[in-house]
């Protein structure tokens, strides 16, 4: 049995189970007392009851760090559910990360656990390959795919397209009045924030003058969104110190190379220079990378198609379950890295 939080990610986390459960070693090793978590820790210690069960517990971030310890009422509210999240994750048999990244800020959260030897093993999220076809033409567009929220960073794509623009910007010498910036974003009018955001956004774009160049789209289809990322010259990802990131992967799967901060997750999924560019977290940095990719086009597809290969190599779903079933059969035999 595999039992998992009804969270967004965990949908798609039981859409990869139901492909990886077609293999035959997974298909015999579900036949043993078996639990897959995904997000809450909380319930592990009722899952152990049964001594002969393994749980296997997919941490995706620290929910403590998630959570806000603004005030002291907060901070006193937290603390016994913050102590139970580190001392119940330490009870499942093996605990999986989404990455490098995350499982440093694991052991940093976590010290109790760290200085125990208990320590997550990597399995990154991985993304359906064949959802994307290969593009036949592009436009000279510049696509941002985030919610909007602060911590995402979307202004940097704004004053970076900006910065292109500019008469005394990195492109001066080259007409670029096609170049557009497409700023797509899940988005919920009754949260304060989404709203917020999006018109400090809009307002940016105003004193930046390229708001006739920038195109706003919010909570856009699955079918619509990938339409986008066929069209676009290549993906602008701009949050600093992101646990993962599976819109990298979805747009170098697309075809698309992806410029992003150096820090957190795409540091792990991005190879600089070959299927994207890891850049400080600047306008100017970001504005540089989008430069070379205007003014070599054949150089955006040559990086497209790595991204897509590289992508299909180590991030597909096959990827994903070949990774899962070996730790999952790893732990049933009582094996350890």
């Amino acid at each position: 049995m595999l039992l998992l939080s009804l969270h967004p990610k965990a949908i798609k986390f039981m859409f990869l189970l139901h492909i990886m459960i077609k293999t035959d070693a997974l298909r015999k090793l579900l036949l043993v007392p078996f639990r897959l978590l995904y997000q809450v820790s909380v319930v592990i210690p009722i899952l152990k009851i049964k001594r002969s069960t393994k749980v296997v517990f997919y941490c995706h971030f620290p929910d403590l760090l998630l959570a806000q310890h603004s005030t002291f009422i907060r901070r006193m509210y937290r603390k016994p559910i913050d102590y139970a999240e580190e001392i119940t994750t330490g009870i499942a048999d093996l605990i999986l990360v989404n990455s490098k990244f995350t499982a440093s800020t694991f052991a940093n959260t976590f010290k109790y656990l760290d200085a125990k030897g208990i320590r997550p093993a990597v399995l990154y999220p991985a993304v359906n390959v064949d959802q994307f076809n290969e593009p036949s033409s592009f436009k000279l567009n510049f696509l941002s795919i985030n919610r909007f929220e602060r911590k995402k960073n979307i202004q940097l794509a704004i004053s970076a397209f900006a910065m292109l623009n500019s008469p005394e910007g990195v492109l001066k010498h080259k007409d670029i009045t096609n170049a557009s910036l497409t700023i797509v974003g899940g988005f919920d009018k009754r949260l304060k924030e989404n709203v917020e955001y999006l018109e400090e956004l809009k307002d940016l774009a105003e004193k930046e003058g390229v708001s006739n160049n920038i195109k706003f789209i919010t909570s856009c289809s699955t079918a619509e969104r990938n339409e986008l990322l066929s069209e676009c010259l290549c993906v602008l990802y701009t949050p600093k110190d992101e646990h993962f990131g599976i819109v990298p992967l979805e747009a170098m799967a697309a075809y698309k190379p992806v410029i992003a901060c150096n820090s957190g997750g795409p540091v792990e999924s991005i190879k600089n220079g070959v299927t994207g560019f890891l850049c400080d977290p600047t306008p100017l940095e970001f504005s540089l990378a989008m430069a070379k990719l205007i003014s070599d086009p054949q150089e955006a597809d040559n990086m497209g198609r790595e991204a897509r290969r590289h992508v299909v190599e180590s991030f597909s779903t096959k990827s994903f379950g070949q990774h899962l079933n070996r730790y999952l059969v790893d732990i049933h035999r009582g094996k350890e890295d």
